[in-house]
């Protein structure tokens, strides 16, 4: 029987991946939940169908760029049973979408028909990044995890924040404080600490801001964000006060949008700090220059860039000027400057190390 720890081996033995003690740590856990999914359900009896027991499930949380989503689709790529591997966020718009549709129908409990279809199709869930910012959320997330550990669904998460931040300074946040303790009841909470960023170190020497337009610029940061990202990236869409915002291509933590895409569209900062929380990453293209022609597009790509620098959010941008020259005249120029400055500052190999 092949295990999670013999995969791991053979790709570092092939050079595809470096050997991390606190990736290596981590591989018992996956396992464990790998084995014990692999295991048949007990018959109970001639008429009665074989139920699978429950596997308590992992959470795996720690920084960004230490490789829990590689870890992630190791693992999910090892599982032999039905699986589905999903960014938390993704997962949550389609369960709204679900009880919007069950609510049509005239269903009274609208979640409960919802978490029955998961359970039927799936008997594990791999979520990238569990992060719980919306009250809609966080308001029904509890009795659809449970609902779904009751039918016997195993949940593996990544996350970059222990259970008890989840959520943290919500609305009405004391409702949600149960399903963390259901969290840890079914869940194994376990911390990666590495000192290794690999998202950092690939972009280590890499230019990141760059003042050029035209087919070459868009080339080299598709490949910059295939790269980061793994490939068969979709959109994503966050819900911010019953409106959706949409991050056009996504995954692993790491965004790409245009400038018009989010700056050009009625955002606000609330929306900002949701997509500062759900990427890691954010490749942003087509950086216009900014005047009083179009100053509420510069207003919002202020605001922007505010809710990135504070979140630590590695940005990747392609810009028709440098910082300096962006924006150089009309009405808060001198506040441009603030922001200009940050730009220059998130170019540095270093910045957000610490984050």
């Amino acid at each position: 029987m092949t295990t999670i720890q013999d995969i791991y081996a053979a790709r570092v033995a092939a050079g595809e991946l470096t050997p991390d003690p606190a990736q290596e740590a981590v591989l018992p856990e996956f396992e464990r939940v790998r084995a014990g999914l692999a295991k048949p359900p007990e018959k109970k009896g001639w008429f009665k169908k074989a139920k699978p027991e429950p596997v308590k499930g992992l959470y795996l949380w720690g920084g960004v760029g230490r490789g829990k989503s590689m870890l992630m689709d190791l693992f999910v790529e090892a599982a032999d049973v039905p699986a589905r591997r999903v960014h938390f966020h993704a997962f949550m718009q389609e369960i709204h979408a679900g009880m919007h549709e069950a609510r049509k129908e005239g269903v009274e409990d609208a979640l409960a028909p919802v978490a029955a279809k998961v359970a039927d199709d799936v008997r594990m869930l791999a979520f990238d990044e569990m992060q719980i910012t919306d009250i809609t959320d966080a308001m029904i997330v509890g009795r659809l995890f449970e609902m779904l550990f009751d039918a016997g669904v195993t949940v593996v998460t990544t996350s970059n924040r222990v259970p008890d931040d989840l959520y943290k300074n919500g609305l009405n946040r004391q409702l949600f404080l149960p399903f963390i303790d259901v969290l840890k009841e079914q869940m194994v909470v376990y911390e990666m600490a590495s000192e290794t960023d690999y998202r950092q170190n690939r972009l280590s020497g890499s230019q990141v801001y760059f003042v050029q337009a035209g087919s070459e610029a868009r080339a080299q940061m598709r490949a910059i964000f295939d790269d980061l990202s793994g490939g068969g990236a979709s959109p994503l869409f966050l819900t911010v006060k019953g409106r959706e915002v949409e991050i056009p291509a996504f995954r692993n933590g790491v965004g790409r949008a245009t400038f018009f895409d989010l700056c050009g569209k009625l955002l606000g900062a609330g929306d900002y700090l949701a997509i500062s929380d759900a990427l890691k990453v954010l490749v942003l293209e087509d950086i216009p220059t900014l005047s009083r022609n179009n100053f509420n597009e510069a207003k919002r790509f202020v605001t922007l860039i505010d809710a990135l620098y504070e979140a630590k959010v590695r940005l990747i941008c392609s810009a028709a000027a440098e910082p300096e020259m962006l924006y150089l005249e009309g009405e808060g120029i001198f506040e441009f400057e603030r922001t200009a400055s940050r730009l220059r500052e998130m170019q540095d190999a270093d910045w957000g190390k610490d984050s």
